[in-house]
This record gives structure tokens, C-alpha cells and sequence, in this order.
């Protein structure tokens, strides 16, 4: 039986959103479990919606579709809560991750929420890229403490191991996702 953990990013184009799915993934073979990172490609272009998905199991994954409904969903940008009803892209007892960006959100009623401000951890950091604040990284270290079936230690190597620009600002970005994400109030 396929019985995974899945996990719908959404953000818009530029924000890093595929690149944090396959840190995820990453993290997560790393901690012993399998994993999928599922990127969705249409006709984005930088400011539209864009999607990624990832499908984590203690066993072997058997379906490579994208995900519909997931038991986490991490929104980059806040924005995108007017456009997308996320109950409709949630399994029952879903949870959302959600970059409040210093605002107040108009969140799903009876949906468990989290929030962080990941707009001022990263521009703290000085994490921009062509005029684009870069909140996946932030994002990755509070989607992945709420999710709750990585180490940090492993999110700190994937981000090692795999970015390539910056990578002492990004491994502090994860960190501090992972430590200052809470509850939304």
C-alpha cells in the first residue's frame, strides 16, 4: 500500500519554490525515509503562481502524480490566499504553513495554521535575487519543523550539499524558519 506524506508548495515564480520541495526531499532520504519531489511546470513565468509537490513514505513510493490533496500545504507568498481555496487541497486534519510576511491572513476556519515571517528573516539576510525576496529558504526550515519527519541536521546538509550560492545565509535562513515558525493567531 502507497502511504505517503504529502506536501503542496505554493508560491509564485522566482520565490524558490521547486528548489525548497527538493531540499525536502533531499532532507528527508537523508533521514531514512523515501521521497519524491514533484515539480509542476506550465507556462510560469516570474509572478504567477507556481506549484511543487512532495511525496515522503517510510516505504517505497508508487505513485509519481502530482499531489491533490496533501497533509501540508506551505504558502510562500500570502497573496495567493485570496486566489487558491487551500481546504480544497487539504486532507482531512491538513495542516498550512503559511509566510504571513508581518500581516494579518485570512485563514481557513478549523484548519491547524502556521505562521512565520519569512519576508523579514530573509531580507535580514540578505536574500534577494533580481528584486525578489527569497522566502523558500526560510519557508523549508518551518514547513519542514511542522511536518515533523526531518532533522534539521539533514535539512542543514541538503542545503549544504546543494545550493550553491550563499550557503551560510541559507542554512541560517532554515534555521531560524525552523525555530521562530508558530501557530498563526
Amino acid at each position: 500500500m502507497d502511504v505517503t506524506f504529502d506536501i503542496i508548495w505554493l508560491g509564485r515564480g522566482g520565490q524558490g519554490v521547486v528548489t525548497a520541495a527538493n531540499l525536502l526531499a533531499e532532507a528527508s532520504i537523508r533521514s531514512g525515509k523515501y521521497a519524491l519531489s514533484i515539480p509542476f511546470f506550465g507556462a510560469e513565468r516570474r509572478g504567477a503562481p507556481v506549484f511543487a509537490y512532495n511525496r515522503i513514505s517510510d516505504g517505497k513510493i508508487l505513485s509519481r502524480a502530482r499531489v491533490t490533496r496533501a497533509n501540508l500545504v506551505a504558502v510562500l507568498d500570502p497573496t495567493l490566499l485570496e486566489t487558491f481555496r487551500l481546504e480544497g487541497f487539504l486532507k482531512p486534519g491538513g495542516k498550512i504553513v503559511v509566510n504571513s510576511g508581518g500581516r494579518r491572513l485570512k485563514l481557513p476556519s478549523g484548519v491547524e495554521s502556521y505562521c512565520l515571517d519569512a519576508v523579514s528573516v530573509a531580507e535580514s539576510l540578505g536574500l534577494r535575487l533580481a528584486g525578489i525576496v527569497l522566502v523558500n529558504m526560510p519557508m523549508l526550515g518551518a514547513t519542514a519543523r511542522v511536518y515533523g519527519g526531518v532533522e534539521f541536521m539533514h535539512l542543514e546538509e541538503a542545503v549544504k550539499d546543494l545550493i550553491r550560492s550563499q550557503v551560510e545565509k541559507n542554512v541560517e535562513a532554515v534555521k531560524r524558519g525552523w525555530e521562530n515558525v508558530g501557530k498563526c493567531s
